[in-house]
């Protein structure tokens, strides 16, 4: 465990190393500039730390060290049976390092390698079990989504280097601002990039399959905070255009409007809790993107209360999200910890065993799912709220977008109470359906990290307006052209305010009417079997499963998914035995990546021949491309 404990004294330094200097930023405009000097073919590279970059160390630290923390319970069992973690841990270390260094650096070139660094310390956490082919693929997968992102953002600052003469992000905004056709291809090439990296439909096929794949504490690191890695890009990209075109508002809008429904349709289908949360993050970085997207609309008609009020519930449930999906991928590795299987279908009566654990994930359920008084309710109706706003911008157009838009968030908000609600019911209520059981709670340094997150979506619930001041008024404004700050009167101020009194006194009923119940019944619970419909041998087999609890909705929607049936039939009037199982996939996966891959697999296996093991015939090969590297040297 010295590995471990070096790990979080490196985080710890680090955080108070940064933190100091960020106390002093208390504007929209300040900001704090440390210049290094590298080799020629860097130049000189600024690191700065600015109110954007601010938020996003803010989000990396706190989670970072929470998540190190909940690490050494999950890590236990492992080291118990002799696998070594101290290049786990640094790894981690590096990862949250990387994630520092990538939002606080100015220098495209320098921010590239950054960008790299995090993508393969992240590879590395993930196939964490290498030993398991199907991690080693997942990870694989996530290797070379990665390196894809990697070329497009490459693109966009070759493109920007060129024009401008420069790798620092500076240059960058004199080439970009009222340059519109650069600016539509440099932003469409960098939002691919970054949107590989946060998820966005249809590049986030890598999402649910590494998630899974990882350790629980890497899977809330990477979908809580490194996701956001990829919005930070589109931010710090949007601060270098300052007015966005009409093509990149709705483009953002339009995509993210597809991410969240597609990603919440897939995760009401999964019955892998963690293949279900990753779905679920995808779900949540299409709404973060369509908070961005209204505060760019915002920005392109001039409307700066629409403008603030977008970019403030983007930026706000990046906040949020981060906090309740890494307390929901906690509760996730609580589970697989005890029973040692993510099957939700698998599993059941956890509560009894688990009270700490199921009382966690439900608060976790209820924030993701925007209900109050919880954390994502704040800024889901920020967002709407900001829709509402820009309906009155007066263009056709914008009016059909954004109605769309609207429905399909509120659609969004139904189908997360309709999945949380059968994930939780189905892993914590009802009986065990097998015999994976728990008989224990988890160890105290897994449940305390997550108390705490479970405070802080309490705490944002309950007082938003005193968290937006302090912590998202700054970014949200440094978005916004300094010019015009003047003229934003904090138009989200009275909705956070109706928020804050409304949750408030939701929770006062609440505890009053616990008050009368317990007094009421004086602490006596007579607890009554369910009636059995006059069968009285009752089993564990007789009890809703997800799959049926969703199924009415997924019959719906038939042709958005691909289905694989397993079933074994009973015969004879006594069978001996029967099956049936369901298992649903990706239909981009299925119809457009499958393909391409079997396509790609079959060309190469074109040239096997070539490949004998003859040391002859590669010097020959070596002798026929040297004689044809000489003859166009020659000509040319």
């Amino acid at each position: 465990m010295t590995g471990y404990f070096i790990g979080i004294i490196i985080l710890l330094i680090s955080a108070v190393l940064v933190f100091l200097p960020i106390l002093g930023i208390t504007t929209a405009d300040a900001n704090i500039v440390k210049t290094l000097e590298f080799s020629p073919a860097f130049g000189q590279v600024n690191f700065a730390i600015d109110p954007l970059s601010k938020f996003f160390i803010l989000i990396i630290l706190i989670m970072g060290i929470i998540s190190i923390i909940y690490a050494k319970g999950y890590l236990k069992p492992y080291i118990d049976k002799g696998k070594g973690i101290n290049s786990h841990i640094l790894f981690f270390v590096t990862l949250v390092l990387s994630m520092l260094a990538v939002v606080t650096c100015q220098n495209a070139f320098m921010f590239l390698i950054c960008w790299e660094i995090m993508s393969l310390s992240s590879f590395f956490l993930v196939i964490f079990e290498n030993e398991n082919k199907e991690i080693l693929k997942a990870g694989i997968q996530y290797l070379v989504f990665m390196h894809i992102s990697m070329l497009f953002i490459m693109a966009a600052f070759i493109i920007l280097s060129i024009k401008s003469g420069s790798y620092d992000f500076q240059s960058f905004a004199a080439v970009l601002q009222n340059n519109p056709e650069l600016s539509n291809i440099v932003f469409l090439l960098a939002f691919i990039g970054f949107g590989i990296k946060a998820g966005f439909v249809p590049f986030h096929n890598w999402l649910p399959s590494a998630h899974p794949a990882a350790p629980s504490h890497v899977s809330a690191l990477m979908s809580g905070v490194m996701i956001k890695t990829g919005i930070y890009g589109i931010l710090r990209m949007l601060t270098l255009i300052q007015t966005p075109t009409k093509l990149m508002c709705y483009m953002v809008l339009i995509i993210s409007a597809i991410t969240f429904l597609y990603g919440i349709l897939y995760a009401v289908s999964q019955n892998d809790i963690k293949k279900m949360l990753a779905y679920s993050s995808i779900e949540n970085i299409g709404i973060i993107g369509a908070g961005i997207g209204i505060g760019m609309i915002g920005l392109y008609y001039n409307n700066f209360a629409v403008a603030f009020i977008g970019f403030a519930g983007g930026i706000l449930h990046t906040l949020n999200h981060s906090i309740f999906k890494e307390l929901l991928f906690f509760t996730a590795g609580n589970i697989y910890t005890k029973t040692h299987t993510r099957k939700m279908e698998l599993l059941g009566g956890l509560a009894k065993s688990m009270p700490k654990s199921a009382g966690l994930f439900l608060i976790g359920a209820a924030a993701i799912c925007g209900l109050p008084p919880f954390n994502g309710f704040v800024s889901e109706i920020l967002i709407y709220y900001g829709m509402l706003k820009g309906l009155a911008i007066g263009n056709f157009f914008n009016f059909i977008i954004l109605m769309f838009v609207f429905s399909g968030l509120a659609f969004v908000g139904t189908m997360a109470i309709l999945c949380f609600t059968k994930a939780y019911s189905t892993i914590f209520l009802g009986a065990s359906r097998n015999e994976i059981s728990a008989r224990e709670e988890c160890s105290p340094s897994m449940i305390v990290p997550m108390t705490v997150l479970s405070v802080f979506i309490l705490i944002i619930g309950i007082f938003p307006e005193s968290i937006f001041k302090n912590i998202i008024m700054q970014p949200v404004l440094s978005l916004i052209d300094i010019e015009h700050h003047i003229k934003v009167f904090h138009p989200a101020e009275p909705v956070l305010m109706t928020v804050s009194v409304c949750t408030t006194a939701l929770l006062v009923l609440l505890l009053i009417f616990l008050l009368l119940k317990s007094k009421l019944a004086k602490g006596k619970i007579t607890l009554q079997n369910t009636w059995g419909c006059g069968y009285n041998r009752p089993n564990n087999r007789m009890q809703y499963t997800g799959s049926s609890y969703v199924s009415p909705f997924l019959s719906m929607l038939k042709p958005l998914f691909k289905k694989i049936f397993d079933i074994k039939k009973p015969k004879n009037l006594f069978p001996n035995e029967g099956h049936f199982s369901l298992k649903i996939e990706d239909i981009e996966e299925a119809y457009i990546l499958h393909p391409v891959l079997k396509f790609d697999e079959w060309f190469l296996s074109k040239f096997e021949k070539l490949q004998n093991g003859n040391l002859q015939t590669y010097i020959k090969y070596g002798l026929i491309f040297l004689a044809f590297a000489i003859i166009g040297s020659v000509l040319l």
